[in-house]
C-alpha cells in the first residue's frame, strides 16, 4: 500500500507543478493554444514509451474509454486553466478540492450507491469552504473582481468534470497500463481540442520561451498520468483520495515562487472546510451504520 501512495503522491506533486508551467504559457499564448501543444508534444512522449514498453501493443476496444475520459478531461482542463489565469493557483486547487464531494453524488445516482445523511453534511461543508474562499475574492478591489468571479466560476464547473473524471479513472487504471493510458489520454485530447479549433479558430503556433513551458508541462503530465495511472491501479479509491489534497501545498507553493501570490486566510480557512467535508463523505465505510437519504 506505501508504493501506490507515494506514485500518488509523485503524480499530483507533478501536476502541480505542471499547472505552474502551464499558467504561464496560458498568460503567454492563451489556453486553448497552451493546451492543444502540450498534448502534440505529449501524444509524442507517449507514443515512445508505449511502444518501448508494450511493442506492437492495441488497445482494441479500449479505444471507446480512452476516449470518453479524454472528451471529459478536455473540458475539464481548459476550465481549469482559464480559471488560474484569473485566480492565485491556491484558489484554484481548494476550489478544485469540492470534485470528491460532489462525485460522491454522481456515484450515487449513475451507479445506484446510497446517499447518506454524511454525504449531505459533507456537502454543506464544501459549500461553506467554497463561500469562503469566495469572500475573500471580494475583497479583491478594482478592475480585475469581476474577472476573478468568472474564474472561480470556470474552476468550480472544471471540478464537476474532475469529479466525472475521479469516478472514471480508478475503473480505467485497472483496464489498461500506464503507458497507453497516457499516450491516448494526451492523443484523443489533442484530437478535441483540434476539432474544437476548426470549430472557432486554430490557435497561433507559440513563440520563443514558451515552448519550454509547453515541453516542461508535457514531459510533467506524462509523468504525472503514468504514477497516478500506476497507484491508482494498486490501491482503492478510499486510500489514495486524500493524496489529492497535498496538491494545495504545491499550488500554494509555486503561485508563490513564480507568480507571487500570497495565501490568504480566507482561501486557507476555505480550503479547511473543504477538505474537511471530503473526510467527512469519506467516512461510513464497511461495518458503519449510515442513515441514506431517499431523494
Amino acid at each position: 500500500m506505501f508504493l501506490p501512495l507515494i506514485a500518488a503522491a509523485g503524480g499530483i506533486a507533478s501536476f502541480s507543478v505542471m499547472d505552474a508551467l502551464m499558467k504561464r504559457a496560458s498568460i503567454e499564448t492563451g489556453v486553448h493554444a497552451a493546451l492543444l501543444w502540450r498534448n502534440i508534444i505529449g501524444a509524442g512522449f507517449g507514443l515512445a514509451v508505449w511502444q518501448i514498453a508494450h511493442p506492437g501493443a492495441w488497445p482494441g476496444r479500449r479505444l471507446a474509454m480512452h476516449a470518453m475520459r479524454a472528451a471529459v478531461t478536455s473540458g475539464m482542463a481548459f476550465a481549469f486553466f482559464w480559471g488560474i489565469v484569473r485566480t492565485p493557483m491556491a484558489v484554484g486547487m481548494a476550489l478544485s478540492f469540492i470534485a470528491p464531494i460532489i462525485a460522491l453524488f454522481m456515484a450515487g445516482f449513475a451507479l445506484g450507491e446510497a446517499i447518506t445523511r454524511r454525504a449531505l453534511g459533507a456537502s454543506v461543508l464544501g459549500l461553506l469552504g467554497v463561500g469562503v474562499i469566495g469572500l475573500g475574492r471580494m475583497q479583491v478591489g478594482g478592475a480585475l473582481a469581476q474577472d476573478a468571479w468568472h474564474g472561480m466560476l470556470a474552476l468550480l464547473g472544471s471540478a464537476v468534470l474532475y469529479a466525472a473524471n475521479l469516478v472514471m479513472q480508478r475503473h480505467q487504471a485497472q483496464m489498461a497500463p500506464p503507458a497507453e493510458i497516457a499516450f491516448f489520454q494526451s492523443l484523443f485530447t489533442a484530437g478535441f481540442l483540434t476539432l474544437a479549433g476548426l470549430a472557432i479558430g486554430m490557435p497561433s503556433v507559440p513563440q520563443g520561451a514558451v515552448w519550454r513551458d509547453l515541453i516542461g508541462s508535457a514531459g510533467l503530465s506524462f509523468v504525472s498520468l503514468m504514477l497516478l495511472s500506476w497507484g491508482w491501479a494498486r490501491a482503492p479509491a478510499h486510500r489514495l483520495l486524500p493524496v489529492e489534497y497535498s496538491g494545495f501545498l504545491w499550488a500554494a507553493l509555486m503561485g508563490w515562487i513564480w507568480f507571487g501570490e500570497r495565501l490568504d486566510l480566507y482561501t486557507l480557512g476555505g480550503a479547511v472546510l473543504v477538505v474537511a467535508g471530503c473526510w467527512l463523505g469519506a467516512g461510513g465505510q464497511k461495518g458503519e451504520h449510515t442513515e441514506q437519504v431517499a431523494l
